[in-house]
């Protein structure tokens, strides 16, 4: 049955290229960054895009049996493109016919959508108002 996960930006690592960082935990505690750091530079290496220019945004999210991580990021004019990866023993995989983000995901997907279009699409153009605009923290009711 659903009940809110804990979910909250991760302010206190910083990508090197600007994504935005937000965790996602099941067991109500906060994850370690650097279990998923080398994962998420490993995705954006595998796709050409100039990730310094593009708003974008990864979920670092600890489910109840697999570890699950999303990069998003905007293209096309007003497409959010995605990746998910999960890792299954003890390897990540991305596989889209088996795997994509859940419906936790999609609180922080909402916030990054209002946020693009506040900043981005709405006859503005201001990309570190983009960066600097965090989805404000979920608690969890366990």
């Amino acid at each position: 049955m659903f009940a809110p996960r804990l979910s909250y930006p991760i302010r206190n690592v910083q990508d090197p290229d600007s994504t935005k960082l937000y965790a996602i935990n099941a067991e109500n505690a906060a994850i370690d960054p650097a279990t998923f750091l080398p994962r998420l530079a490993e995705l954006k290496q595998a796709h050409e895009v100039d990730w310094p220019q593009t708003p974008s945004f990864a979920i670092f999210h600890e489910g109840a049996n697999l570890r699950y991580l999303v990069l998003a990021w905007w293209g096309n004019d007003n497409e959010l493109f995605n990746s998910v990866s999960v890792e299954f023993d003890g390897q990540w995989l991305s596989d889209p016919n088996r795997f994509s983000f859940c419906l936790w995901d999609l609180e922080v997907i909402w916030h990054e959508r209002n946020s693009f279009i506040k900043h981005l699409y709405s006859g503005t153009s201001d990309i570190a108002a983009y960066r600097n605009d965090l989805m404000e923290p979920i608690q969890s009711k366990n």
